[in-house]
């Protein structure tokens, strides 16, 4: 069978879970169904995923070496991924040229779009140093956008799966109504430039709405279907009017409704095994990735490590009751 992404080692040289995965998510690849983990750079995925000679220095495991180097095994086994490395930086063109270099020109990347672009009142955390709580005067700013991201990303435009506008929760001191967030998502949606696709992320359920689907698919913009602690399940939005309306699908698979970051992080770390599955996530990915078959537009799906605690483990379940 001709495939779109070749395969690259012996299946016998392989890591045993990136030796069963690869084929199948190649062959799903080649339907229109990308299955990738939410960033790559995890030591606890060495001997399933990563082989552990590969990242030795004088017989020692070496961090430096693993987390410049991973990337290009992820890839071998994985046809995409989502990353959140831009979230709170401009890369630069030598950034993004290794970036791109270390992976095959079949291979994709979901790129959070900088939090400069997406927070309209940066947090009090102490890394936000003097501007910490003070309102973001960058917010929806289309003329950085392009200058420091897009511009410098445009040479592997075809590379990138898509750009996601990840917003936080909006309090109503920020946006006393949904109607006011759709009016500044409007007039930013409307100047941004072609060359890539756009979707958006929202942590507020109320701005789940039929106005906001309306705004999205006016100007091709997908929906993140979001598996998180406050939003709505992954089968409730499904069954929103318009959240299939984009000409892609892309979905993120967080963390289980009602399970904060940090205690899925102290639960689950290093995150090498499956600890809590969570079936009706499962089942929500195995539908959109039916729905995407049918349609025949593209669907690119993202697992957290934090959702079940082994996002490659989780890949694997959903896949084989796909059915490759």
């Amino acid at each position: 069978m001709d495939t779109l992404f070749p395969l690259f080692d012996s299946e016998d040289d392989r890591p045993p879970l990136a030796a069963r995965l690869t084929p199948k998510l190649r062959a799903l690849a080649d339907q229109g169904v990308f299955f990738g983990t939410s960033s790559w750079k995890y030591p606890g995925w060495l001997g399933s995923i990563y082989s552990k000679d590969r990242y030795e220095t004088r017989g020692a495991f070496s961090k430096k070496k693993f987390e410049e180097h991973c990337l290009s095994e992820y890839a071998k086994t994985f046809t995409t991924v989502c990353g959140d490395l831009t979230f709170y930086q401009f890369p630069s063109p030598p950034f993004w040229a290794k970036l791109f270099d270390a992976t095959p020109r079949s291979f994709t990347m979901a790129l959070k779009v900088p939090e400069d672009i997406t927070v309209a009142r940066w947090p009090t955390h102490a890394r936000y140093g003097t501007k910490a709580g003070a309102d973001n005067s960058h917010f929806l700013s289309v003329e950085l956008l392009k200058t420091l991201f897009l511009r410098r990303l445009l040479p592997y435009a075809d590379r990138v799966a898509t750009l996601i506008f990840e917003f936080g929760t909006f309090p109503k001191s920020q946006f006393p109504t949904p109607d006011d967030f759709y009016y500044r998502l409007d007039s930013f949606l409307e100047a941004l430039p072609g060359g890539f696709r756009y979707a958006v992320e929202i942590r507020n359920p109320e701005y789940l709405s039929p106005a906001y689907f309306g705004l999205l698919k006016a100007y091709g913009v997908a929906h993140v279907l979001n598996a998180w602690t406050r939003m709505p399940p992954l089968e409730t939005q499904m069954e929103m009017p318009g959240v299939f309306d984009a000409d892609f699908t892309v979905v993120r698979a967080l963390l289980t409704q009602g399970r904060a970051f940090a205690e899925a992080v102290q639960a689950f770390e290093p995150y090498n095994r499956i600890q809590d599955p969570n079936p009706a996530v499962r089942s929500a990915l195995v539908q959109v990735a039916e729905h995407a078959r049918t349609r025949k537009k593209p669907a690119f799906l993202f697992v957290n490590n934090r959702l079940e605690g082994f996002s490659p483990g989780t890949i694997e379940a959903v896949v084989e009751r796909l059915g490759v």
